[in-house]
């Protein structure tokens, strides 16, 4: 039974730093593509950061360049996503996601970013900015 358990999200100021981390357990995720999202009260879903389990590829939204970073350590089977320069709007319940999928390249951010993708989601954890 696959599990994704996500940990690090708390309250912050503007300006502040988060490290979230989930937990991948219950099969091998080495052709895979892992995934944040998010989801703001009373907004959809939506795609964050993403990083393939083999070579390491990363995407990432717009709004989050420069500020946050996905990465991985394949030994503990977790993922991170550690964000900087944090934003009131940043403010969501932060999902960890796992897809049966793997690419590479700047041409598969289109697919990394799809929902649709990702067959496997954490429980959530609510990161909140204050300004």
């Amino acid at each position: 039974q696959v599990q994704l358990v996500e940990s690090g999200g708390g309250l912050v100021q503007a300006g502040g730093s988060l490290r979230l981390s989930c937990v991948a357990s219950g099969r091998t995720f080495s052709s895979y593509i892992m995934g944040w999202f998010r989801q703001a009260p009373g907004k959809e879903r939506e795609f964050v950061a993403a990083i393939t389990w083999n070579g390491g590829w990363t995407y990432y939204t717009d709004s989050v360049k420069g500020r946050f970073a996905i990465f991985r350590d394949t030994a503990k089977n977790t993922v991170y996503l550690q964000m900087n320069s944090l934003k009131p709007e940043d403010t969501a319940v932060y999902s960890c996601a796992a897809g049966p999928f793997d690419c590479s390249g700047s041409g598969c951010y289109g697919v990394a970013s799809q929902i649709r993708r990702y067959d496997y989601w954490g429980q959530g954890t609510q990161v909140t900015v204050s300004s």
